[in-house]
């Protein structure tokens, strides 16, 4: 894929993921990237579930966040999730959190995830479901 694929998803930051000074507590940013991907998949045509009903994992098998500013109860944030690879075995995603119609990052990560027969638990390369998900989405994108 020469052009990434951007899709984002908005969450409004609820009261129970802050910590007492009101801030997004750290982990609930890896919660936010998970449903920014799924959501991604499942507006290129492909539900999660089918793949696992496919005996298809995608497992995260590395993950990196850096936190640049602190978000608050009750913003709205825009995730975005950057489709960069899709053809290995490996998919990175990129993603860039923001308040929405603001322009500053305030939490930047990467998630990589790794195909895996369900069955073995052994790598695989990227399913053909998901690779045409990916070059529908692409052209619908006119990428």
């Amino acid at each position: 894929m020469e052009t990434p694929l951007v899709y984002t998803y908005t969450h409004r930051v609820r009261y129970r993921e802050c910590d007492p000074m009101g801030v997004v507590y750290h982990t609930h940013y890896l919660d936010h990237f998970e449903a920014a991907r799924t959501e991604a998949l499942r507006d290129a045509g492909l539900a999660y579930k089918s793949l696992e009903a496919a005996g298809i994992l995608m497992m995260v098998t590395e993950a990196t966040l850096r936190y640049h500013r602190a978000a608050h109860y009750d913003d709205v944030l825009e995730i975005e999730a950057t489709f960069t690879e899709t053809a290995g075995p490996r998919l990175p995603i990129d993603y860039a959190v923001r308040r929405e119609g603001h322009d500053r990052v305030l939490v930047s990560g990467r998630v990589v995830l790794t195909c895996v027969d369900r069955a073995t638990m052994r790598p695989i390369p990227t399913p053909p479901a998901v690779r045409e998900a990916f070059e529908t989405w692409g052209a619908r994108e006119g990428v």
